[in-house]
């Protein structure tokens, strides 16, 4: 099946180029100048490649609207912004972020990383490092023991959260708002200590963690 990519850039010379090389690269492109009514109804895509400076909405706010709707479909934030406020503001919900002017052979590389990531994550089962998930049977082994990790409710209900944005940071704020469904409020200690328990439980070495990495000042990312 050919991968279908939304494309929402309001440039013209910049869409239609970038259309029309997409297209020759093997993808089905729908290139569209503006997203205002594009969180209501969302097209079957398998990756979005987003503007910030759109009319209307500008493309973080269309971003994180489709996070939360739509929280498979990877969003590549392709755009002039290039200050790391900007970016990191993008990676609270986008995959990857990626600067004008650039060149679209690195671009098209990014895209299948992406696509294929996301085909990994949409699987029942999957195993991540010495760890599998089996989101059917909301079941955690260890893949070295063949034991079940025992995890709490808010454990994890924290790990599928990072699980289902992989890659991606995640802040404190938004984690601690979707796990527990009421205001953060800065300071409060919950949220780090659900980390730590969580860490002794999955980490090999939970003194050097390789599957949730802290963001210092920010927030966490489950690492692929």
């Amino acid at each position: 099946m050919i991968p279908k990519i939304l494309y929402i850039e309001d440039d013209l010379e910049i869409g239609s180029w970038l259309t029309n090389y997409l297209s020759n690269s093997g993808y089905l492109v729908e290139w569209l100048q503006t997203a205002n009514k594009l969180t209501e109804e969302l097209p079957r895509v398998d990756l979005i490649i987003l503007d910030v400076m759109l009319p209307g909405l500008d493309g973080y706010s269309v971003g994180f609207r489709i996070r939360k709707r739509f929280p498979h479909i990877p969003i590549l934030m392709l755009t002039a912004r290039t200050s790391i406020e900007d970016k990191l503001q993008g990676l609270a919900f986008a995959d990857d972020y990626m600067t004008k002017p650039f060149h679209p052979d690195e671009l098209c590389a990014r895209i299948k990383i992406l696509i294929r990531r996301k085909g990994d994550f949409s699987a029942d089962r999957v195993q991540l490092g010495h760890i599998i998930i089996d989101k059917e049977l909301n079941r955690i082994t260890n893949a070295q023991t063949g034991e079940d990790i025992v995890l709490t409710g808010k454990q994890y209900h924290i790990f599928m959260e990072l699980f289902q944005h992989a890659n991606r940071i995640l802040t404190k704020k938004r984690l601690y708002e979707s796990v527990w469904g009421e205001s953060y409020l800065e300071g409060d200690k919950s949220l780090m200590v659900h980390i730590r328990h969580l860490r002794e439980k999955l980490e090999i070495d939970p003194g050097n963690p390789m599957i949730i990495e802290t963001i210092r000042g920010v927030g966490y990312r489950l690492k692929l």
